[in-house]
């Protein structure tokens, strides 16, 4: 009997032939059941606390503070202390703050406004007789008071857990020891060199060899370190009558500025009540005047009064009608905005959906409107950040110098930067936001939260005016299309234009067609990169109090990250 030559292999080949056949359909399989996305980050999921911030070492910080048993509260303070060394031209404690927090025992939300005011000599006719007519965006004369400390102090006199002089620790660490500069700042801190040259401090603090820190270059800021240990020790005192307050006001006077010891130890932040409007089924609130979250409510209003777009959060339709509904909403904030103290804003009726009703009629489907005025009426560079405790408490917390590095004046010998939030301030007399001593001007920087049924979110993208339109944004990503946290705060997003009128910035991630189609309806584009600083930089976390699971999410725009808190793995160590 023959032998067929080559059998065993043969049946090896074969065998080999059906298990790979085998294989393919099983990953065939499993890839169809595997989530096809279009964003590039998963959102952190855990039923413990989370820390979002636009830092990874931030991030951290605050969820250490929260493994030592801290609130919401200190964990945000802690990690907001952070970001003030490591994020100089964005936050400090020379700027301001606004802050929303939810309790969730007892589903009441607090509204905390710690935006500084102008000091009491900072007048129009002040300016005048210097011969300025246009108001400073740079310099002593833009400065006022900062309110982030004393915002920090009323935040964990109400809601903290842990001691004030714990908070700051890691802070005062990265300071002493210093932190390495990851992408985006070093560019942000680049683009600010000429600047800090105009004040020999700044020059002195934050251009070590005379050069803006580089990608991976220790930064060290041993007098910040200084300053936040005094802060921890002393208290908010130092600040506003102490050794810290002396250094501002000598700083101040050296510069020919008006700042006196009165204007800093009369000021308080304010309790406030967030305002809110409902868009589709979900509640969403901001803060009321001096800040700009209404503009983002009126836009909600107005994108209500038609249907989403079938084909998405970025189609032409969606984006022509988010556009002209941001444009509405603007121009009547720019109109009507200022500091509730000194004039009346008619925020019930620039929320009102008939006021809306109105607005919305003004968009033509076919066309942009280059030219947008205010509605008549019968009546920046931040930081921001989003905590969520284990609990379920948000803190939704908003800080900012405004424009890069503020002032560009760094009080001497204390390592921190005063704001320029004074620059927003108007000179004309009429205006709502006119110049006076003691009034806190118009705000960009807006925190945000919105809720439906058990789920309940803190929000927030920073980016002076970009804020309103770019929670608008997200808010409709989330509602309209069902998009996940992480992914509504990836997806492609517009902003306006220094040009104004019908020049719009956005994302090259839209497809070119919806380019094209907006062009010809007249929109000028200026179209970045796909994932632009420009848009903002935002964060969000979300908890579900029916499953007691929190979600976080961070802007892939910034070096940030949403970091879990662990429990503790080992116990008490033993003896």
């Amino acid at each position: 009997m023959r032998t067929l030559p080559h059998r065993e292999p043969f049946k090896a080949q074969l065998t080999l032939l059906i298990v790979s056949l085998v294989l393919s359909q099983t990953i065939v399989s499993l890839s169809s059941q595997a989530e096809e996305r279009a964003h590039g980050r998963s959102m952190v999921v855990t039923q413990y606390g989370i820390v979002a911030t636009s830092y990874v070492q931030a991030s951290q910080a605050g969820a250490r503070i929260l493994e030592r048993g801290g609130s919401a509260i200190d964990a945000g303070i802690a990690a907001n202390a952070v970001l003030s060394v490591a994020e100089p031209m964005m936050n400090g404690i020379g700027g301001d703050l606004f802050a929303i927090y939810w309790d969730a025992k007892t589903n009441k939300l607090y509204g905390l406004n710690a935006s500084g005011w102008a000091p009491k000599a900072l007048t129009i006719d002040h300016l005048r007789s210097k011969g300025i007519t246009a108001m400073p965006q740079y310099g002593i004369d833009s400065v006022t008071i900062p309110g982030a400390v004393d915002g920090w102090t009323k935040l964990h006199d109400r809601f903290g857990k842990l001691p004030w002089s714990d908070l700051f620790q890691p802070a005062i660490y990265y300071a002493q020891n210093g932190v390495a500069i990851p992408e985006a700042i070093s560019v942000y801190w680049a683009a600010t060199t000429e600047a800090l040259r105009t004040n020999p401090e700044s020059q002195r603090i934050y251009l070590p060899n005379d050069k803006a820190p580089e990608i991976g270059q220790v930064f060290r800021n041993p007098e910040l370190a200084k300053t936040l240990t005094t802060l921890a020790t002393e208290g908010e005192s130092a600040f506003y009558k102490g050794s810290i307050a002396q250094a501002i006001l000598k700083t101040s006077h050296d510069l020919g500025g008006t700042m006196t010891a009165e204007d800093l130890s009369q000021y308080s932040a304010e309790w406030v009540e967030p305002v809110s409007t409902t868009y589709r089924d979900w509640k969403v609130y901001e803060l009321p005047p001096n800040g700009d979250g209404i503009a983002a409510l009126e836009m909600l209003n107005i994108m209500e009064q038609s249907q989403p777009a079938p084909a998405g959060p970025i189609s032409t339709a969606e984006l022509h009608t988010r556009i002209e509904a941001m444009k509405l909403a603007y121009a009547d904030v720019k109109a009507y905005d200022g500091d509730p103290k000194f004039s009346t804003i008619p925020v019930p009726e620039l929320l009102s959906k008939k006021f809306a009703a109105k607005r919305a009629a003004l968009i033509n489907p076919d066309k942009a409107n280059c030219d947008a005025t205010p509605g008549a009426l019968t009546g920046s560079d931040t930081t921001y950040l989003s905590v969520v405790d284990k609990e379920g408490n948000i803190l939704s917390l908003i800080q900012s110098n405004y424009q890069a590095f503020g002032s560009s004046v760094t009080v001497q010998g204390a390592g921190f930067v005063l704001q320029d939030r004074g620059g927003l301030f108007s000179l004309d007399p009429k205006s709502p936001n006119a110049l006076a001593g003691h009034k806190r001007p118009f705000h960009t920087i807006i925190p945000g939260f919105m809720e439906h049924g058990d789920q309940h979110i803190g929000f927030g993208i920073m980016g002076g005016l970009n804020q309103p339109l770019a929670h608008a944004q997200f808010v409709s990503n989330v509602v309209d299309y069902h998009l996940n946290i992480q992914a509504a705060m990836e997806e492609a997003r517009f902003t306006v234009n220094s040009k104004l009128g019908c020049n719009i910035v956005i994302e090259s991630r839209v497809k070119p067609e919806a380019l094209d189609q907006l062009t010809k309806m007249g929109h000028i584009l200026e179209v970045h990169k796909e994932y632009s600083t420009t848009m903002g930089r935002g964060q969000a976390v979300l908890t579900n109090t029916t499953t007691g699971i929190h979600y976080g999410a961070s802007d892939p725009r910034a070096d940030g990250s949403a970091e879990p808190e662990s429990p503790d793995f080992f116990g008490a160590p033993p003896k």
